[in-house]
């Protein structure tokens, strides 16, 4: 039975850094939480930063090497915010853990054993309001016992008075060049061939986010097999192929509403989301040389309209031909509002 399990781990646990000091490009943040770790003094802690970059991992690595495994599951709560979201969460559950005291164990085993329990609540921008104003009082109330952990993408959605009592970490998105040598690692200890173009694919698609290039490299190698291409790379990410794109920039620039209209029908029977469509538009059309940054910023304002539509649950074939639609009219550099005649 081991082997079975073994091979049906997914890599992104397989390969977690599992000390502070092993997590990537985030030299800052590992230096005062090394400190931390030195001293067994730990403060309120706020992670943010894009996803994929080791927010979580950090705060279970400094958990684990503060308790040690036999005593990480009496000291530490882990919470996903965006499920346990409610105020009833945090007055129960967040509550009832944080007000129960903690023996004074002075190094068990080599690991720190502070006097206290660590809640770390993960997506914490997931949050109601109301739960972060309940959160702000069992904070206060608990200090002495508990620390807490948030982790969030957006930091701007935490409200204030819980920011201001922890302190700030922001993790970078990660940079090519650590990308693939992690990348190269894994591949390595799973014997997987990934030639150059391919690995820098995978760091194309995954947009500094490693959770994502390895969970696709992954997946390639289920479907694929030991030797994995650019191509299956693409295949199993959902990315809309770089020819699709340019099809749909061309038929803009050609200005001729039916042959765009034709591409717009051929995407959506191809079945790639539109949202990945906006996003490589947007960078399509960033990166174009023959227009100028009039043209660009009337189009990327559209861009974010349909994408705010989309997210509002609009037809996907409608907001891309009012995309197309208005793209073409920026193109031909008619005035907004007029009429495009093809």
């Amino acid at each position: 039975m081991a082997p079975i399990l073994q091979s049906s781990q997914p890599w992104v646990e397989k390969y977690r850094p599992k000390q502070v000091k092993d997590v990537a490009h985030q030299d800052e943040v590992v230096r005062v939480l090394t400190n931390t770790l030195e001293t067994g003094s730990c403060p309120h802690m706020l992670f943010y930063g894009p996803p994929g970059t080791g927010k979580t991992t950090t705060a279970l690595a400094i958990a684990h090497q503060l308790f040690g495994t036999e005593l990480y599951k009496s000291r530490v709560l882990e919470l996903n915010a965006s499920d346990d979201r409610g105020i009833n969460v945090v007055r129960t559950k967040i509550k009832d853990f944080a007000a129960v005291a903690v023996g004074t164990i002075q190094r068990k085993n080599g690991y720190p054993c502070p006097p206290f329990k660590i809640i770390v609540l993960d997506e914490a921008d997931s949050m109601t309001e109301d739960a972060q104003n309940a959160l702000r009082r069992t904070m206060e109330t608990y200090s002495k016992v508990t620390r807490f952990f948030f982790i969030c993408n957006y930091v701007s959605r935490i409200i204030e008075p819980l920011a201001s009592r922890c302190a700030k970490f922001r993790f970078k998105p990660l940079s090519e060049e650590i990308m693939s040598n992690r990348i190269l690692y894994i591949s390595k200890e799973e014997r997987l061939i990934l030639d150059a173009e391919a690995l820098s694919t995978l760091s194309s698609i995954s947009h500094g986010d490693l959770r994502r290039a390895i969970t696709y490299l992954q997946s390639a190698a289920r479907l694929f097999g030991s030797s994995i291409s650019s191509e299956n790379l693409i295949s199993v990410s959902g990315v809309v192929p770089a020819t699709v794109v340019e099809a749909i920039v061309k038929a803009c620039k050609s200005g001729n509403f039916d042959l765009a209209n034709k591409e717009v029908n051929n995407f959506i029977a191809d079945g790639y989301p539109a949202s990945q469509m906006l996003t490589q538009l947007f960078e399509a059309i960033v990166e174009e040389n023959d227009i100028s940054d009039e043209q660009k910023a009337r189009i990327s304002k559209k861009l974010g309209e349909a994408d705010k539509c989309l997210v509002d649950g609009a037809d996907e074939y409608l907001q891309l031909l009012d995309v197309v639609s208005n793209t073409m009219q920026a193109f031909s550099n008619m005035p907004e509002g007029s009429a495009y005649e093809g």
